[in-house]
């Protein structure tokens, strides 16, 4: 099967979140400029470099009540700062339940039962459990081709990793399997890992 995105595809459902999967998950915490605080998990994430460490995620709908986007992208724009917690399998109700389209004033963090703590280097909440958060401030917010689609891009100026999986000096993703986004509803998690040298040229 061939098809061009701009005539459609023609099946159920579209296939493009099943063929570039698994995606990490971004679980981004903000705070608002009245301090009202939000936590929303999104697939389109990653980290891009590493020095200064950075990262990105990318948002790709609206809100009726934020105008042309939603509620993180809205709260960065006003304080510049979002943190990203990294979602475990234990976690996976919590974060699905952070996905929905709730008003403005919800407090996710309460509604889903997740507990919070504060960041250290940024004015933030994050995921106080979660096996590691990224604190980052925001260095630019593309937007990109389509309606309502940005890509925020961060430089990570804290990281918090959980004590119990850090393993002989190394952060051991086995101990918590990362949860990852596929197509359709379907999620994953890191079950298994296994090591390759890079070739020495």
């Amino acid at each position: 099967m061939f098809y061009r995105p701009a005539d459609g595809h023609g099946l159920p459902h579209n296939p493009f979140n099943a063929v570039v999967a698994p995606r990490p998950i971004g679980w981004i915490s903000t705070r608002a400029a009245d301090g009202s605080e939000n936590l929303a998990p999104y697939s389109f994430f990653n980290a891009v470099a590493y020095v200064p460490p950075q990262v990105m995620f990318a948002s790709t709908s609206a809100k009726p009540d934020r105008d042309d986007t939603k509620d993180s992208v809205a709260n960065i724009r006003e304080t510049g700062v979002f943190c990203v917690n990294i979602v475990e399998f234990a976690a996976r109700e919590a974060m699905n339940r952070t996905s929905g389209p709730w008003p403005r004033e919800t407090d996710e963090f309460a509604d889903a039962a997740i507990d919070r703590a504060g960041c250290e280097t940024i004015p933030c909440p994050r995921v106080a459990t979660a096996p590691a958060a990224l604190e980052c401030r925001l260095t630019e917010i593309v937007t990109l081709k389509g309606a309502h689609n940005f890509l925020v891009l961060g430089e990570v100026t804290g990281v918090h990793l959980r004590d119990d999986c850090l393993v002989d000096g190394r952060f051991d993703v086995t101990r918590f399997r990362p949860l990852a986004r596929l197509g359709y509803m379907d999620y994953t998690a890191v079950e298994a890992v296994f090591e390759m040298q890079r070739p020495q040229g």
